[in-house]
């Protein structure tokens, strides 16, 4: 019965799988900081099957540990790491495990934890400037994409507000976006980020489809300053958001928190719980 039913409705049982519910460990640094391996067993209890990490530029290690030893405490938690974050390096030279320094024993870590993606976290004001600097950037990125691809790994470029300040009439998101080659950079959209910028993810997604693999997912509390808040206690329309993740290319979603009012693994747990029954 089943095989006769994928044979007369195959998109049926494809959207009854559920996806993954990640969460970036930044939500818990100074947790991780302290007792990673405490922190992971806690992150892995609230129900998270995959993680993001943040932590391997200028260590080489993740959160202290070998690319071997961290993957195998990830499968001691049945936790897979399948994106991490890095940064630029143009204004960190003496910094390794950056786009800029030592990147190639950077993807072959990331290769053995079993990363599928490689993320560009942020461009710090040094390695912003005007749109030919955005260029120049997006010609890197492709440099470093080469890289990662022949590891098997995807090079991605996650944003925040500032890359949709226009100059000369122009937004630097979509410079890079343009600039750069669309399958050796795709982007992790931080849905937080993008409407801060008052921005449309869905229009983004309809005018570059399938670039989007990876989102992060936090809210917007509803004040005049905007904070960060749990998944649903904010104004942010995941709902509609989420239907369109075919049309973005999603592969894997985090939920962050960047700040939270008390202990991060309860904010992380109340955000779990409403991802889980209103949005996958």
């Amino acid at each position: 019965m089943v095989s006769a039913g994928l044979l007369v409705a195959p998109d049926l049982f494809a959207r009854a799988k559920k996806r993954q519910i990640g969460t970036q460990l930044y939500t818990v640094r100074d947790l991780m900081a302290k007792d990673p391996l405490g922190t992971l067993a806690k992150v892995a209890q609230i129900g998270f099957t995959t993680v993001e990490g943040a932590t391997y530029t200028g260590t080489e290690l993740f959160y202290g540990m070998p690319a071997a030893q961290f993957k195998s405490v990830l499968n001691d938690n049945g936790l897979e790491m399948p994106s991490a974050h890095y940064v630029l390096g143009e204004s960190m030279a003496n910094a390794k495990g950056t786009l800029s320094n030592d990147w190639q024993k950077a993807v072959e870590d990331a290769a053995t934890v079993g990363l599928k993606y490689m993320v560009c976290a942020y461009l710090f004001d040094t390695e912003r400037g005007n749109l030919d600097h955005y260029k120049s950037t997006a010609e890197k990125l492709n440099k470093a994409g080469e890289v990662a691809k022949d590891a098997g790994i995807q090079l991605c470029y996650h944003n925040h507000n500032f890359e949709f300040v226009p100059q000369e009439g122009k937004l630097p998101y979509d410079v890079l976006l343009q600039s750069s080659d669309a399958d050796l950079v795709k982007m992790e959209m931080d849905i937080y980020w993008v409407y801060k910028a008052k921005q449309d993810p869905i229009a983004l997604f309809k005018k570059y489809p399938g670039r989007f693999p990876l989102w992060h997912v936090k809210d917007m509390d509803n004040t005049p300053e905007q904070k960060f808040t749990e998944v649903g206690n904010g104004v942010i329309p995941f709902k509609t958001i989420f239907p369109h993740a075919k049309e973005a290319g999603l592969k894997y979603f985090f939920n962050e928190q960047d700040v939270t009012p008390g202990d991060p693994l309860v904010s992380m747990a109340e955000s779990y719980k409403y991802i889980k029954e209103n949005l996958v």
